[in-house]
């Protein structure tokens, strides 16, 4: 599964696969939301999230895995979590 996302505001998915929907949990954290689910919780997370100036760039922190969705935070260095303007997820099985 993948998405590609704006995470400031209104959460809109640009563009994905295997992902229904994001679920905006608050400042900086997420659910990714799966089409079809994993077969099991043992998948692994990449991601990026930034601005398009390049200023900031983030960290993404996994924090729950589920069959059927993966939550996630954003944070800055300091590792205070914040929005994004672009948040890209990438979930391997």
């Amino acid at each position: 599964a993948w998405v590609n996302f704006n995470g400031l505001g209104t959460v809109a998915i640009r563009a994905s696969g295997n992902v229904s929907s994001i679920t905006d949990n608050g400042t900086g954290n997420y659910t990714v939301n799966f089409s079809t689910a994993m077969s099991n919780v043992n998948y692994s997370v990449g991601g990026t999230a930034g601005y398009d100036d390049a200023s900031s760039m983030g960290t993404i922190n996994p924090k729950v895995f589920n069959t059927g969705s993966m939550r996630f935070v954003t944070n800055y260095v300091n590792g205070a979590q914040s929005d994004y303007q672009f948040v890209s997820i990438q979930i391997f099985r």
